[in-house]
């Protein structure tokens, strides 16, 4: 059993909502739960979920700034991560896959050039040892 907090959903404020919930479903495989005109609500099998909300086209998102930068999905298998990896690159979204230790990660981007990284473990581990170098990125 799971011990102490877990996170169970991300709220990410996007700029058109129709084409992030299209993004978002295709590469993590998620379900629309409940939507309105400008806010969806998706969902994994387990229970976590991704509210996306719709802010419109001139919303800005400085890198650096105070808030939530990136956040990192733990794929099921690695069949699961290679399959997003193959979308991030068929939408040319795709950065770069890395394996460190055990874990490998996809980073890619969304529609609104918000970071997506994406890990798979097989050994079912924590998938961060040590600092990752790219959060001093500017």
């Amino acid at each position: 059993m799971v011990q102490g907090p877990r996170l169970i959903g991300v709220v990410i404020y996007v700029r058109e909502l129709d084409r992030s919930v299209s993004f978002y479903r295709e590469l993590l495989e998620l379900e629309v739960i409940d939507s309105s005109t400008t806010a969806a609500l998706l969902a994994v099998r387990d229970g976590c979920h991704l509210v996306l909300r719709e802010t419109g086209p001139t919303t800005p998102r400085p890198l650096g700034a105070i808030g939530l930068q990136y956040v990192t999905w733990m794929m099921p298998s690695r069949a699961d991560l290679d399959r997003a990896e193959t979308l991030l690159k068929n939408r040319s979204a795709y950065v770069e896959t890395r394996t460190i230790g055990g874990t490998t990660s996809v980073e890619g981007h969304d529609p609104d050039d918000l970071t997506v990284v994406l890990a798979y473990s097989k050994d079912d581990q924590m998938p961060l040892r040590e600092l990752p170098s790219r959060i001093y990125a500017w």
